[in-house]
């Protein structure tokens, strides 16, 4: 029973960027490798084009992801400065404030009265209960961007190394067809780590994920294909 009513702290952003790091780079460079393989350039172009893209879109999702962690630190740390203020400059609305909350959620008023006023005789109390109740957040856990921001960095370079990796090793076809097979494979498996965090069936997202990978593949082989016998 336990187990089934434990929930994952994902609000710090290291595990979502994590799962959506691997998954972008996956999905993207092994959609890189397969265009330019579609193009029929040297093996040589095709490293390139995947290290490129691997360092590149690393740098980029971590960068991406810090700003947007920084700015929704800075946003939640600047509410909590006006509710801060607001508690210690005019406590009796704040308190009357929270009643209102508490009786809209089915406390009879003396009750939630009551409850109000205990709840403002501590200010960090009064604090935490009015981001909670008032503004949906906790003001112990404002995300942490330097976190974010490495994990969406190592794991977008593993998954973008997963394709990358034949290719180190061998050429044309055959380089080409182990990167198809390891990105399929990852592909499945990160759709199925998915399903972990998402509580959805694993081979429903396991299949999601290989299928729109397999599009993107797809689709970018055939452009490189075209584009190269032009």
């Amino acid at each position: 029973m336990d187990s089934e009513h434990s929930h994952r702290n994902l609000q710090g952003g290291g595990a979502r960027a994590a799962v959506f790091g691997v998954s972008d780079g996956l999905v993207s460079n092994v959609a890189l490798i397969l265009g330019m393989a579609g193009a029929h350039v040297s093996a040589g172009a095709v490293r390139l084009a995947g290290i490129a893209g691997l360092i590149a879109g690393a740098f980029s999702m971590a960068a991406g992801e810090y700003i947007s962690m920084r700015a929704q630190s800075e946003l939640m740390l600047r509410e909590l400065d006006v509710e801060r203020q607001a508690i210690r400059h005019e406590p009796e609305d704040e308190r009357r404030e929270l009643a209102a909350i508490y009786k809209s959620r089915g406390l009879d008023a003396a009750m939630a009265e009551e409850l109000s006023a205990k709840m403002m005789r501590d200010p960090e109390l009064a604090l935490e209960t009015h981001a909670r109740e008032e503004l949906g957040i906790n003001p112990d856990e404002t995300g942490n961007p330097l976190q974010a921001a490495g994990s969406s960095f190592v794991m977008f370079a593993l998954g973008a190394f997963i394709p990358l990796l034949p290719w180190l090793f061998t050429v044309g076809t055959a380089a080409t067809w182990w990167s198809v097979v390891l990105g399929a494979v990852g592909a499945f498996s990160v759709g199925g780590a998915l399903a972990h965090f998402t509580g959805r069936s694993w081979l429903w997202s396991a299949s999601r994920q290989l299928l729109i990978s397999g599009i993107a593949a797809g689709v970018t082989y055939s452009v490189g294909h075209l584009v190269g016998a032009g």
